[in-house]
């Protein structure tokens, strides 16, 4: 598993203009290739009057995913470059779709592959990118008298916090680096005097945080 990637912070629109063309870059985040294909024919059917709406998407950390087409542009000058961009910026789990108005002056291949792709690098730089970071699931259970000082501790030193319940103990789940289980088990121990039990779960990507 990667252990980390990027994503877009938040879905929006990015125009640009080129020569008379108006170029349109909706992006998206999209957990899975179904999301991406919505969102495709969301926008799409948003923009049905315009000449073309060209998209490109990469699901998965591993970018296992990667889709992209031209929409009638002539071939490689629109989803490729669009996908290369994506590519090059290091995003996963995001879908872009270029909608181009034709404004009466041909770009040529080699300007359309500047404006396709140079409009999703803007639209990215415009919208912003998250960082999202592979943890280790792990669970605290300790008493209630040491909880809140617990969960203070690891707020403050930059600890994911992702869930807290209240029983006989309470119980806190937190996302760890593999690389600093440990250091963080012995910190539980001395800052419990040994009473807090820590158990390990799967993995998960999380700490997303603005770039």
């Amino acid at each position: 598993m990667q252990d980390e990637y990027r994503t877009v912070a938040r879905p929006g629109v990015h125009e640009t203009e080129v020569n008379r063309s108006r170029f349109l870059c909706a992006l998206a985040p999209a957990a899975t290739e179904q999301e991406a294909q919505d969102f495709v024919t969301r926008v799409r059917k948003e923009h049905a009057d315009a000449s073309h709406n060209c998209f490109a998407y990469v699901i998965g950390a591993d970018a296992a995913i990667q889709r992209a087409s031209d929409d009638g542009e002539p071939g490689g000058t629109a989803g490729v470059p669009m996908l290369q961009m994506l590519l090059r910026r290091d995003m996963r789990y995001v879908v872009a779709v270029v909608t181009r108005y034709y404004g009466g002056v041909k770009l040529g291949a080699g300007g359309l592959i500047r404006a396709y792709g140079g409009s999703v690098g803007e639209a990215l730089d415009t919208l912003g990118t998250l960082t999202r970071r592979r943890f280790r699931l792990a669970t605290v259970t300790v008493d209630h008298q040491r909880a809140g000082k617990i969960q203070n501790d690891l707020r403050a030193t930059g600890r994911e916090v992702r869930d807290v319940r209240y029983g006989e103990a309470v119980t806190i789940e937190i996302g760890l680096p593999d690389a600093e289980v440990d250091a963080f088990r012995a910190w539980l121990a001395d800052a419990t005097a040994g009473t807090a039990e820590l158990e390990l779960g799967g993995e998960a990507y999380g700490d997303a945080r603005p770039v």
